[in-house]
């Protein structure tokens, strides 16, 4: 009996080690396979898309980055498409990140990565010694902070000092991006100019083209709002020293923007770090932080876009002011036809159109704008008046208010303000 109990412990122990030694196999081939798996980064921006396939030695095997022009979908799957031909088929594991890259993610069915994590990774794998980064994409800014943990600064709602905000500006000087870069090569002047707001950097700017300022000074005055924004709009105080990395597409392909930040920040040349793919670096990022337990292929992926991706929407929208191209159309001519008539004094031929225009669409306030006024040119505002209240108590029926006005109400408000 007692030998039977020893011979069934051992054979216990024996079991419990194979066990264990077969876990370890487990685990030291499955480290063995995703340490020599490729690994692919998407990152949706709110104007691009990168995308960026890296092997085992994180060397980037493949990488691109287009601008999607709103068809993210079609811009992602050619990207992939190219990716294909280039490096041929292959298994990987996939990652995805950006603004944009939520629904994407939730519909390939492939892990998300929010976009400082990746960029953070990306960082500490090529420049670990980096205690600033500064991040310029098309509508949005950020500045990162690495020393005493991560801080993140990101601008809000407003891409005002954002590769959005470049692209309007260069069109005041009826150029590109790129021409804007090649022009503030040649600057002698720098003009102050509004960078946190479109409008207001072109009431500066447009002066300033009156008066017959040059375009490499006006060039170089905008990068230097965009600066200027950064700097003071998102670092708020907070110093900026130390290895400062500068990242995003605006800064990897506009030196001259680039510059403009050393020039500012007195940066010395051992504390700048511009790597040769900063535009990339969050698809980089993403790559880095893939897991091995989601795997897919070229073909795979490629096959979910041949039938169109519903992507979520963030907010509820509205119904759109016109039904169809037609509906607009008419609605443009129509405006038209009555501009130029009123123009032309031809008031009771305004008041006719319009009042035509409104039998078909009886809360159209361009036609009631109209109307009302060729009435009251024409002397005949009590007629007017009558019309009015009859399409005000029409626009309150159909929006389900149960308002009242009294005649006297509408001549001496409504009429009175739609004349002014």
């Amino acid at each position: 009996m007692i030998i039977i109990d020893i011979m069934s412990m051992y054979i216990g122990q024996i079991c419990f080690f194979n066990i264990i030694l077969t876990l370890e196999i487990i685990v030291f081939y499955r480290k063995q396979v995703y340490e020599k798996m490729k690994r692919l980064g998407i990152d949706i921006g709110s104007t691009t898309v990168k995308v960026a396939v890296i092997d085992e030695q994180h060397n980037i095997l493949f990488s691109d980055y287009q601008r999607h022009f709103a068809k993210i979908q079609e811009t992602l799957s050619s990207l992939l498409k190219k990716a294909k031909d280039q490096i041929g088929e292959m298994t990987f594991a996939p990652t995805v990140t950006g603004s944009g890259g939520l629904s994407i993610s939730s519909y390939l069915d492939i892990p998300f990565c929010q976009e400082v994590v990746c960029v953070s990774s990306a960082l500490q794998d090529y420049a670990p010694q980096t205690d600033v980064a500064i991040e310029l994409g098309g509508e949005d800014a950020k500045i990162i902070y690495f020393t005493n943990g991560i801080d993140q600064r990101m601008n809000g709602v407003c891409a005002g000092g954002t590769g959005s905000f470049i692209d309007q500006m260069a069109s005041l000087l009826q150029t590109d991006a790129g021409g804007l870069n090649e022009y503030a090569k040649d600057y002698d002047t720098i003009y102050p100019i509004a960078a946190r707001c479109g409008v207001f950097a072109k009431t500066d700017i447009q002066p300033l083209i009156n008066e017959g300022a040059t375009k490499p000074n006006l060039a170089a005055s905008i990068f230097q709002a965009v600066v200027n924004q950064t700097i003071s709009g998102l670092a708020c105080g907070k110093p900026i020293r130390g290895n400062v990395a500068f990242l995003g597409g605006p800064l990897h392909f506009l030196t001259e923007l680039k510059e403009a930040f050393i020039r500012t920040l007195n940066l010395k040349d051992d504390e700048i770090i511009a790597p040769t793919h900063s535009h990339l670096f969050a698809a980089v990022g993403a790559a880095l932080n893939a897991k091995e337990e989601v795997t897919t292929d070229f073909e795979h992926l490629l096959k979910q876009f041949e039938k169109k991706i519903e992507l979520q929407q963030e907010v509820d929208r509205l119904e759109p002011l016109f039904k169809s191209e037609q509906e607009y159309e008419l609605h443009e001519m129509l405006t038209i036809e009555l501009n130029n008539l009123y123009m032309k004094a031809a008031y009771e031929q305004v008041a006719q159109l319009a009042e035509i225009w409104l039998r078909v669409d009886s809360l159209n306030d361009t036609a009631l704008w109209y109307m009302l006024n060729a009435c009251h040119k024409l002397k005949k505002e009590d007629q007017a008046m009558k019309k009015y209240y009859l399409y005000i108590a029409e626009y309150n029926k159909s929006m389900g208010n149960n308002y009242s006005y009294s005649y006297s109400d509408i001549i001496h408000n409504d009429l009175r303000t739609s004349f002014q």
